[in-house]
């Protein structure tokens, strides 16, 4: 966004979050106006793309386009405003779209799959999350964890496997697919595999752990 991109904040976040992604999207999130692909609907149609995909595109735009949130801690900080474009893809291979534009030049995209999925197009598509929802409230819990937690600790390559997740619980409403998080008796831990996985680079592998939290640390939201 430039100093001219007129913005507007979130009156109401879309329906179905946790009251946690909820307050993050209203208090620290921006709507940019947007383009909808309506206006773009004949002539992708016309081009092959099947209507029931040009529709779920339509519906991505009516929930998330034009949201700009706080970059991510991971992923480059990840889209920069949330936004479907064409669909692309086969019935044989499925269909994706993209879901919003990167801050900065990146060997991958952002994607929604032909499940919904929220993930990245990298040497071969792979999910992070069950659906754009699970990304958001990953955001936000990362954003509250970092705001509760008395320690943070980043642990990178093969010593992200040699976690102990023993006592851990997954955490349900991020919906982590290849990105996972989880909760123990005072600590969040956030496993990033999406890179390692989708970039066959098992050195971009990542956790990041919140310790000392307290309850309100570890269930806020």
């Amino acid at each position: 966004m430039t100093a001219a991109t007129p913005v507007s904040p979130i009156a109401v976040a879309p329906a179905g979050l946790t009251d946690r992604a909820r307050r993050f999207v209203e208090v620290d999130g921006v709507r940019v106006p947007r383009q909808g692909p309506g206006q773009h609907r004949e002539r992708w149609i016309e081009h092959g793309v099947p209507v029931m995909e040009v529709d779920r595109a339509a519906a991505f735009q009516d929930r998330w386009g034009g949201l700009a949130l706080p970059p991510a801690p991971f992923y480059e900080g990840g889209p920069h405003i949330l936004g479907a474009d064409c669909p692309e893809g086969s019935a044989a291979e499925g269909w994706s779209f993209s879901a919003g534009s990167c801050r900065v030049s990146m060997a991958y995209g952002f994607m929604i799959g032909s499940d919904g999925a929220f993930g990245i197009d990298a040497n071969r598509w792979t999910a992070l999350h069950a659906s754009t929802d699970g990304w958001v409230e990953s955001l936000a819990l990362a954003a509250h964890a970092r705001r509760w937690a008395k320690t943070v600790t980043r642990i990178k390559g093969k010593a992200v496997e040699s976690l102990d997740l023993v006592g851990f619980e997954p955490v349900p409403e991020v919906q982590g697919v290849t990105d996972t998080w989880w909760r123990g008796k005072d600590s969040l831990i956030a496993l990033y595999r999406g890179e390692a996985a989708g970039m066959d680079a098992p050195e971009c592998l990542e956790a990041h752990v919140y310790g000392g939290l307290d309850e309100w640390g570890l269930h806020g939201g």
